[in-house]
């Protein structure tokens, strides 16, 4: 195809407004055509930064716009499968937020729908496309830390409001969906190696998990790992090798938890720091998506993909279950 990709937005959620949004609206071979939402107050934010804006009042009529090749979801959790196949079957190309399936066997059909509808589907997982998750990659692939011997991960943050849907269960909530694909993806990323068996303790409330403490064997290294969404707000990835270290400070929320930077602990206790501190791994995404959608190219991250980070945490929610 010629020309940008048109993307619509189907509803206008928060991160939307100050992530995805403006991220499609700057980044290369993209162009942000059109939002759903029934209330004209919540599409002003956007109109602010994209003047031009189409607004549908419905999401049937976003995914009937002849304009629009390619949709991006940012619903509640549940909602996810339901519109991300509806989308598919409209001819559009998705590009869903995490996690864009509730559970690991849900992906047969989103995989089905993708390839019958010749277009790209994929979860808008966002820190592979984020150079320092690529130098890290790298670094460990290459022998830099010498053989990986284990991993550890965290992300936490403290949200207590009991309306949000991060906090109710009919809506796919918890710690490990929401965040969890993060310690668990990132970790499949770098080493390309899924785990051999993982368990997990949990502690739950109202149905949602609050904490997950996991751990994990892979072939060649262990794992442990734990998400909190009562906790105060922290993040970090470090992967130990028999030579090294690499430290990853801000894996996640880069550039708003803090600076991007790759810390590789050397022999001798010395420490090399390269830092990324431009890079917005949200336009980042969306020209990836664009030029796969444009070019042919292979997509970073796949539903394939995905779905492996799904099955680790349907393994945590179910060695868990009893808390």
């Amino acid at each position: 195809m010629a020309g940008p990709v048109n993307w619509g937005i189907l509803g206008a959620a928060k991160f939307a407004r100050e992530h995805m949004g403006p991220a499609i609206h700057a980044a290369s071979g993209a162009r942000l055509a059109a939002l759903a939402t029934r209330d004209p107050d919540k599409a002003a934010p956007f109109r602010s930064f994209c003047p031009d804006l189409v607004v549908h009042d419905n999401y049937h009529a976003l995914l009937a716009d002849p304009v629009i090749d390619a949709v991006y979801i940012p619903l509640p959790n549940h909602m996810h499968v339901e519109w991300t196949l509806k989308a598919l079957a409209a001819g559009k190309h998705v590009l869903c937020e995490k996690p864009i399936t509730l559970r690991e066997a849900e992906f047969d059909d989103l995989i089905a729908a993708r390839d019958a509808a010749g277009t790209l589907a994929a979860e808008a997982y966002m820190i592979v496309h984020h150079p320092q998750w690529q130098h890290a990659r790298d670094m460990v692939q290459s022998g830099a830390i010498g053989a990986l011997r284990h991993v550890t991960g965290a992300f936490s943050f403290d949200n207590r409001d009991m309306a949000n849907i991060r906090n109710q269960a009919a809506s796919g909530g918890g710690g490990l969906r929401d965040i969890g694909v993060y310690v668990f993806g990132s970790t499949r990323f770098v080493t390309g190696q899924e785990p051999l068996s993982l368990s997990a303790r949990i502690d739950w409330e109202n149905g949602v998990d609050t904490f997950a403490d996991m751990h994990a064997t892979f072939e060649g290294f262990t794992y442990n790992a734990y998400t909190s969404i009562r906790m105060y707000p922290y993040q970090e990835m470090c992967f130990h090798g028999e030579a090294g270290l690499i430290r990853l400070t801000a894996p996640f929320n880069a550039g708003v938890f803090g600076e991007a930077r790759v810390e590789w602990h050397k022999p001798g206790l010395e420490v090399e720091v390269k830092r990324f501190p431009a890079a917005n791994h949200y336009v980042l995404q969306v020209e990836a998506f664009c030029r796969s959608v444009r070019e042919g190219i292979a997509y970073p991250c796949p539903l394939e993909f995905s779905r492996g980070t799904q099955a680790m945490i349907d393994q945590a929610l179910a060695s868990g279950a009893d808390g």
